[in-house]
């Protein structure tokens, strides 16, 4: 991998030496470096994206897309790390090359630690900033995704999960019945747009001023606005703050006063609630998915293993955010 590596960086920064290579623990589905390489008298902190050996949910994207992405995010001003080099086959694996940000992006910190209060405050703005400017990339410049084609995009994804739910092979009837629940409420339909598809705290990069980059684009998609609104709202990613609905952050009402205000959207908060359940829904059925990995000794993993037992806080969740719907 060093060769291969080594050979890239000659191209972009010019002769030098790789100085640091160093796995970063974490990441259910790809591998993370950290890398620095220097070069004509600096050294260039850099990160490698590679892929693991499974995906989380059957519409991952694969990395050449990913990358493609980030360029256009990147070029459209969204907050992202400078994308630098796509290898489609690094040690059997295809993998690509970004600049290395500082920053923390491990939710419970975010959400939690006093150096980062400055930063909570900011984020809710922020977010609905960087939402704003991913839903307004033309769709004409996008590299083929997945998305509904031309049916209403809730009915395509709630396709897609009855698809996981049956895959798995084994009852979840708290899963199925929030499925059922959100085909006989099917919300009003709105244009498509570039969905993110993992937007929320734990894959945002933080300072201690707030929002440094957008990161893991593996589940974008065409689809409706209104999924990437209400996923972090998804009680999980509160990380035990679940007293500030914006995970775990704040409200959810200047968020969405500030995304309709910079995209001309007319969306209500209680629009969200669909989607919420939806998102509970879909992590509930990717954890299960990704336990299934250990289980079937695709990759032996304690973290995947774990994954498996979270699946039941997400049913509990859609059954409590039924019932309190009535």
């Amino acid at each position: 991998m060093r060769e291969a590596l080594e050979a890239a960086f000659r191209e972009l920064f010019g002769p030098g030496e790789l100085v640091a290579l160093r796995r970063i623990p974490g990441g259910a589905s790809k591998e993370a470096w950290a890398l620095d390489y220097r070069a004509g008298g600096r050294v260039y902190p850099l990160f490698l994206r590679r892929a693991g050996g499974g995906v989380i949910q059957r519409r991952t994207l694969a990395l050449a897309t990913e990358f493609r992405l980030l360029e256009l995010a990147h070029a459209h001003g969204v907050k992202v790390a400078r994308p630098l080099w796509y290898f489609p086959d690094l040690e059997g694996r295809e993998a690509f090359l970004m600049e290395r940000l500082e920053g923390e992006s491990i939710g419970t910190r975010v959400v939690r630690r006093p150096e980062y209060q400055r930063a909570r405050e900011t984020l809710p703005r922020a977010m609905a900033e960087e939402l704003a400017r991913i839903h307004r990339i033309p769709l004409e410049e996008l590299p083929p995704l997945p998305g509904p084609g031309g049916k209403p995009a809730h009915l395509w994804i709630l396709e897609e999960l009855y698809g996981d739910l049956d895959a798995l092979g084994e009852a979840h009837p708290a899963l199925e019945w929030g499925l059922r629940w959100l085909q006989n409420h099917p919300p009003r339909p709105l244009p498509p747009v570039l969905v993110h598809g993992d937007f929320r705290v734990g894959n945002l990069m933080v300072d201690g001023e707030g929002l440094v980059a957008v990161l893991d684009w593996e589940f974008a998609h065409l689809g409706d606005p209104r999924e990437d609104l209400a996923w972090p709202l998804v009680r999980a990613w509160r990380f035990g703050e679940d007293q500030r609905r914006l995970g775990g952050l704040g409200e959810v009402g200047p968020f969405l006063e500030r995304y309709n205000a910079l995209t001309g959207g007319e969306i209500a908060e209680e629009e969200l609630f669909w989607w919420e359940v939806l998102g509970n829904v879909r992590w509930g059925l990717g954890a299960l998915n990704q336990a299934r990995r250990h289980l079937k000794g695709e990759e032996r993993s304690v973290e995947l293993a774990v994954l498996g037992r979270l699946a039941a806080e997400m049913e509990y969740e859609v059954l409590y955010l039924l019932e309190k719907h009535g």
